[in-house]
């Protein structure tokens, strides 16, 4: 699982974000924004996350505004670059997001 840290490079990182909608790569992270319909709503998403990102050692930084949440990926063990792992993060954040409004 240790090649998923490895620093991707910008080609790579745009070629993957092709398979999540909403995701932007910029200042060597990618992120994205997402709004809910009430502020527990985004808080339970971050909740049913920790678990995940804790068990694979990957955690987003997570900016909370009332009813939207910014998730911000890069790896500061691969010099603060985005890595495969940030991916499956992001995947998993969009799985939740989806579980939770669809």
């Amino acid at each position: 699982m240790e090649d998923d840290l490895r620093a991707l490079g910008e080609e790579e990182i745009e070629k993957r974000l092709k398979s999540l909608p909403g995701w932007a790569f910029a200042e060597d992270k990618i992120r994205k924004e997402f709004k809910f319909s009430a502020f527990k709503k985004g808080i339970e998403l971050v909740d049913k996350l920790a678990p995940f990102c804790d068990k694979i050692d990957h955690h987003p930084d997570i900016h909370i505004y009332y009813k939207k949440i910014v998730f911000e990926l890069q790896r500061f063990s691969a010099g603060g670059k985005v890595t495969p792992r940030d991916f499956v993060v992001a995947q998993e954040i969009e799985r939740l997001y989806n579980l939770a409004n669809g």
